[in-house]
C-alpha cells in the first residue's frame, strides 16, 4: 500500500508590513473612575501580506490613562517591531514574540497587534480559524456585556429598554465616577425596572480610595451584582484582599492584573475571585491562555474585557475566548456595534440574543477591503 504525502505548506514569510494610525467618531461619551472619553477614539490597525499575496490583520488600541498613547504604539510597531516581523515565518509565533519582548520593553498592544495578524494569516494559510489554532472552540457564542457609562444615565436606562427585550442580558455599571448616593439611586432605578432579569455588575475603574471603600463597597453589595470589578488603585492588594473576603459579591481583578507576573501575586494574597482579561494588557493571545492556565489551576474564572478597540481586535478576543474555556463571564465586546459610528470590517462580528456570535470562516473571521478602511476610519498617519 501506498501512502501519499501531501507537500509541505509554503512558509508564509511576511513581505509587508503596514501601519495606520486611525481615528473613529463614538456616539456617546463614557465615563469611567480612570478617565473617560468623548468625541472619537484613536487606534492602530496594522495589515501584514506575506510574499504569496495572504494578508492578516492586527489592531492595537492603548488608552493613555491605561497602557499607553496610540502614538507610541504606532512609533513601536513602524521604528522597532517592523525590522523582525518583515521577513519572519509566521510559523515560528512563539520564536517572533520572544524576539519584540528582547527588543522592545512593554508595549504589549503593539505587540499583540502583530500576533493577531499572523494568526489571521496562519488561519487562512490552513483554512483554520484562529480558534482551531488555539486548540479549538468550547463555546460558539459569548454573552455580550454593555457597559452603563454615560454621563447621561437616562440615555442609558433607554438603551437599556431597548436592548433588554432584544435578548441583552449582561450590563456593567461604571461606579464611583459620580458621587455614591448617585450611584445607589441609579442601581436602585436598573433593579426597580429589570429585577432579576439582568445579570448586573459593577466597575469602579480604581475610582475608589481604600479609606472607606469597604462602606460603599457594603452599600452596593446589597443589589447582588455578579462581580465588583477593580473598586481601588491597581497597587492597593491588601485592600482588594480585604474586599475579597469580607463582601458577598465576588471581587474582579482588572488593572491589578495586566499579565502572569501581576496574576500570580493576586492568588498569592487573594486578592481577586476573578479577573479581567484584556488582550491590550497582557500582550498575547497565547500569553492570555497562559495566564488563563494559571487562573484555572487557582480556581479564578476569567471576563472577557476592553479597552476602545475596533472590530478587528475584537474579532481577535472573540476567537480567544472561544477557545479557552475558563473564560466563562462573557465579554465586553459592545464597542462596534454601540459606541463606534463606523468600523473598517465590511461586515461587523454577528450578535444574536445579547451574544457575540464566534465566526467560523479561516483567520480571525473579518474581511476589509481598501474601500472600508478608507470609510471607517479617519487616517492620522500611515507607514509601509
Amino acid at each position: 500500500m501506498q501512502v501519499s504525502i501531501a507537500a509541505p505548506m509554503r512558509a508564509p514569510v511576511i513581505g509587508r508590513m503596514r501601519v495606520m494610525l486611525v481615528e473613529s467618531p463614538i456616539r456617546m461619551p463614557r465615563a469611567q473612575g480612570v478617565g473617560a472619553v468623548k468625541g472619537s477614539v484613536k487606534r492602530v490597525l496594522l495589515q501584514l501580506t506575506t510574499r504569496e499575496g495572504i494578508v492578516g490583520w492586527g489592531e492595537a488600541a492603548p488608552w493613555e490613562v491605561f497602557t499607553g498613547t496610540p502614538e507610541a504604539a504606532f512609533a513601536a510597531l513602524d521604528t522597532y517591531l517592523r525590522p523582525l516581523v518583515v521577513g519572519a515565518d509566521a510559523r515560528r509565533l512563539r520564536t517572533l514574540m520572544a524576539s519584540m519582548d528582547r527588543v522592545l520593553v512593554g508595549h504589549p498592544e503593539s505587540k499583540v497587534a502583530v500576533e493577531m495578524a499572523l494568526l489571521d494569516i496562519l488561519g487562512q494559510s490552513t483554512g483554520l480559524s484562529v480558534a482551531d489554532l488555539l486548540g479549538g472552540r468550547v463555546r460558539d457564542a459569548i454573552p455580550l456585556s454593555f457597559s452603563i457609562a454615560d454621563p447621561d444615565f437616562a440615555a442609558d436606562m433607554a438603551r437599556m429598554r431597548a436592548m433588554v427585550p432584544a435578548g441583552h442580558r449582561v450590563f456593567k455599571v461604571k461606579t464611583g465616577v459620580k458621587p455614591h448616593r448617585e450611584d445607589m439611586a441609579h442601581l436602585e432605578a436598573i433593579r426597580d425596572a429589570f429585577g432579576d432579569t439582568i445579570d448586573l455588575r459593577l466597575d469602579y475603574n480604581q475610582a475608589l480610595e481604600p479609606f472607606r471603600a469597604m462602606t460603599v463597597l457594603r452599600d452596593v453589595d446589597r443589589f447582588r451584582p455578579t462581580f465588583i470589578e477593580q473598586p481601588v488603585p491597581r497597587r492597593h492588594l491588601d485592600a482588594m484582599a480585604g474586599f475579597a473576603a469580607a463582601l458577598d459579591t465576588p471581587v474582579l481583578a482588572d488593572e491589578s492584573c495586566f499579565d502572569a507576573t501581576d496574576l500570580l501575586e493576586v492568588i498569592r494574597r487573594q486578592a481577586a475571585d476573578a479577573i479581567s482579561v484584556k488582550l491590550m494588557k497582557c500582550g498575547g493571545l497565547l500569553k492570555a491562555q497562559a495566564m488563563m492556565a494559571i487562573a484555572d489551576t487557582a480556581g479564578l474564572p476569567g471576563y472577557g474585557g476592553t479597552l476602545w478597540e475596533g472590530g478587528i481586535a475584537l474579532a481577535a478576543g472573540t476567537q480567544l475566548i472561544a477557545a479557552t474555556p475558563g473564560i466563562s463571564l462573557g465579554c465586553e465586546f459592545y464597542m462596534p456595534h454601540h459606541v463606534l459610528t463606523e468600523d473598517v470590517l465590511e461586515e461587523r462580528i454577528a450578535n444574536h440574543d445579547g451574544a457575540v456570535v464566534v465566526p467560523e470562516v479561516p483567520g480571525l473571521g473579518i474581511r476589509i477591503s481598501e474601500a472600508s478602511l478608507k470609510a471607517g476610519a479617519k487616517h492620522l498617519a500611515e507607514a509601509g
